[in-house]
Order: C-alpha cells, then structure tokens, then sequence
C-alpha cells in the first residue's frame, strides 16, 4: 500500500512544492546521517509516537542500501518486556553527541522537557531536524529556532502523515543509482509492489 500510496500522492501534488520541499528535507535527512555514521534518533511527543515512520525508515535502510537510515525511536514511556529496539527511553536524547541526527515529530506542542533535551542534544554536537504542523504556538517556534532543518505541514494541504510518507520515500530513493529519468523509482516501486500481498514487518 505504501509504494501505491507515495505513487499516487507524487502524482496528485505535481506542480506543487510539496514535491521539491521533502525531497529536500530528505536530502538533508540522508546527507545528515550518512557521512556523520553515527545513528538516527527519532522522537515524538507525549502524546505523538511516530512508529510509523520508524518503519517506514527502517524498511527504506534495507531497500535503498543505506543502513543510517534505520532510526532508533525514542520513547516517553517503555512497556514492560518491550523488545529492544522499542525500548529506548528519553535518556536516550541527552547521551546524543556530535555525529548523531535527531529527528523531532511533532503535530503538537513538544513541551519544554523535550525542547530542552534537544537544545542540549544540538548543543553537544547533534543535528536537529524537525517535522512539525504549521502552527504559530510559541513552543513549537522554538523547536523551529532551536532544528538545523525543519518542514512543516499544512494541514489544508498536506497532513503530517503525508509528509513523512514523502520523506521517507524520498529519503531511500536519494541514494539509488538512477539509469535513467525515474528509474531509479520505478525499479523501486516494482520491488515495493511485490510487498504488497506480504505480512507487516514483525520489527514494529
């Protein structure tokens, strides 16, 4: 449904800047994380978890090639007998250091616990980047101020959702080699098309 989904939303949104803008926060995504080698942390709010883009990610780190593009979800709250991979708490922000990316999600406020710990994750080194909500609350301003990068969604265009489905997208299919005008994708979405009919990925 995913490899459809991005299909047909870049054809719905050609013309726009949708297009060029994830493809540009992608890019900034992967040349953040891929030269740095140091992990990709990604973290929500209280109230927002984006595993959804965790996988989408993780599934892009295999197809494309490019294992930093596997994030580590940093959690508010770990269940009890968590996997490890979903086990990653908020101490987890504050150990950042310089060659590592944090990706903040939020459609919300952050909250000051989370904005200070990525002020003090940018300023031992880390690169912020941010997906937010167009929104004019203070707090999200800062996160604004505080990212390397930030693209934010237009609820009366483009959903958040949306965005990260193109980001995610774009980020795997930047580092393909492309042959040709949009072989690169093409190929991409043929290998994505026969997941269609398989099971959801146990890993999340």
């Amino acid at each position: 449904m995913d490899a459809v989904r991005v299909a047909l939303l870049r054809e719905v949104l050609a013309g726009t800047e949708w297009l060029q803008s994830t493809r540009r926060f992608a890019g900034t995504l992967r040349s953040s994380v891929t030269p740095r080698g140091g992990g990709l942390l990604l973290v929500g709010t209280e109230s927002y978890e984006p595993w959804h883009l965790a996988a989408h990610l993780d599934d892009e780190a295999a197809w494309s090639g490019t294992p930093e593009l596997s994030p580590t979800l940093v959690r508010y709250r770990v269940p009890h007998a968590a996997p490890a991979h979903l086990s990653v708490g908020l101490g987890r922000i504050e150990a950042a250091g310089r060659a590592e990316t944090l990706l903040v999600v939020t459609p919300e406020e952050p909250g000051e616990g989370l904005l200070e710990r990525v002020q003090d994750a940018r300023r031992a080194g880390a690169t912020v980047l941010a997906l937010d909500e167009d929104a004019a609350d203070s707090a999200s301003g800062e996160l604004r101020g505080i990212a390397h990068d930030v693209l934010s969604a237009d609820a009366a265009e483009v959903d958040l959702d949306t965005v990260q489905h193109l980001v995610s997208a774009a980020a795997g299919e930047n580092s393909l080699p492309v042959a040709g005008p949009r072989k690169g994708f093409r190929d991409r979405l043929s290998r994505l098309a026969d997941q269609l009919t398989s099971p959801p990925p146990p890993r999340w």
